[in-house]
């Protein structure tokens, strides 16, 4: 056993000394010139490969030779544009909009559910809600508050308005909602709405100011541009005027349906401006996208519920309006660079070290797969050890100091 321990102890000596002497070896490269004409077009292929690569990606996509910006300052305002005949009404903003001006998010609504003349008092409750049909007084606890509901209940078992059946009876705005809603047709002339969308971006590092609204020669000729112009990609990209049919032909939404449910669509600018060339050249992008979730879940869409009051024979009473609308949330992002010596040399250096993947590449396939892989290895890697000096003889002293006094050498041997 202490044979085996000693044997253990000595190899793990041996280990931690070689790793050690080994740790202190210097390494530099060889040059090796192969004379494969195969294995030269397969190095300067991929030289070839990795130099274009870097070139269009580091300085011509990614535009690495700038400084760039990705925090800009930003502001948005926005307003909601038209009016229509809906039955007997004439609607404009302030109906239909909300707010009637605003920031980064705005609304109008495509239809409306009236409940009317709505009082405080008891009634029956929904009977879709839990635990709220009855079949007598015991059933229903005084008190209770149901937050599914509608109200707070009183401990009765009452008669479901004009139906058979019983549910617990609730204190609250009478009639509810579910029983008497009065749905309105959809607002179809909203698709020719406009929004107004105003917006101006900052880059802050680099002194530069733009905004999405084209620049005219004076105040009238703006103010004439921006009642006739409506958005185009192509032919009206300085226009702030968006149809709400246009935003969900692009947001690929139906705008039927849009009237059914409502909505949610992002309306996202982009400033990707290059500073390099002329602030002029600095656009915004606009694209759109449907933010809530789809048409085809249970809670999708978008909607709300506000109330108008008013006193009827000295009672307060209200209207209970349901709205379903399309919500527009403006979204800005924004990006700019100019060139800088700094990053560019970073990059430069970065893709000109990226060169030596051409060499590890030639080297496996020179010591893997063509001829001679062998006699390559043993030429490309050398080890040199230093040899111990060993004590003259007299007789080999006698040659040395003989040959020092004569020069002549043959192949580093002293004759």
């Amino acid at each position: 056993m202490c044979e085996v321990f000693h044997h253990i102890a000595m190899g793990l000596r041996e280990f931690i000394l070689e790793y050690f002497q080994g740790f202190w070896d210097y390494e530099t490269p060889k040059v090796m010139v192969v004379k494969n004409t195969t294995l030269g077009v397969i190095y300067r292929t991929v030289q070839f490969l990795v130099i274009t690569y870097f070139i269009w990606y580091v300085f011509i996509s990614q535009k690495a030779y700038q400084e760039s910006e990705t925090r800009p300052e930003s502001s948005v305002y926005t307003l909601m544009k038209g009016s229509a005949v809906h039955g007997d009404e004439i609607l404009d903003t302030v109906e239909y909009a909300r707010p009637s001006e605003g920031g980064d998010v705005i609304s109008t609504i495509l239809r409306r559910e009236f409940t009317y003349n709505q009082m405080q008092g008891t009634c029956a409750e929904y009977f879709k809600v839990p635990n709220a049909n009855c079949t007598e007084d015991s059933d229903c606890v005084a008190g209770q508050v149901d937050f599914d509901g509608h109200g707070r209940r009183t401990g009765r078992c009452v008669q479901y308005y004009n139906y058979t059946f019983k549910t617990c009876e609730i204190q609250t705005w009478c009639p509810i909602e579910e029983h008497a809603v009065v749905r309105e047709p959809p607002l179809v002339e909203a698709i020719n709405f406009t929004v107004f969308i105003r917006n101006s971006i900052h880059f802050p590092k680099f002194k530069v100011l733009r905004g999405n609204i084209k620049d005219a020669s004076n105040k009238r000729d703006m103010q004439k541009y921006l009642h006739k112009c409506s958005y185009h990609e192509e032919n009206e990209p300085y226009c702030p005027n968006f149809r709400l049919g246009y935003i969900a032909e692009q947001a690929r939404e139906n705008f039927t349906e849009l009237c059914r449910t409502g909505g949610v669509i992002g309306v996202f600018i982009n400033w990707n401006c290059n500073l390099d060339l002329d602030p002029s050249h600095c656009k915004p992008k606009y694209s759109f996208r449907r933010l809530d979730l789809r048409k085809d879940l249970a809670n999708s869409g978008y909607y709300y519920r506000f109330a108008k009051y008013y006193s009827k024979d000295g009672v307060e009473s209200r209207t209970l309006i349901k709205a379903y609308g399309m919500r527009l949330d403006i979204i800005v992002h924004g990006h700019a660079g100019k060139f800088s010596p700094i990053p560019t040399i970073i990059s430069t250096v970065t893709a000109m070290t990226s060169v030596g993947i051409c060499t590890i590449i030639c080297d496996w396939i020179m010591l893997t797969f063509i001829d001679k892989n062998e006699v390559y290895s043993e030429r490309k890697f050398d080890e040199v050890i230093k040899e111990p000096t060993e004590p003259m003889s007299t007789e080999l002293s006698f040659i040395n100091s003989y040959g020092s006094n004569h020069s002549d050498l043959s192949d580093g041997v002293p004759l």
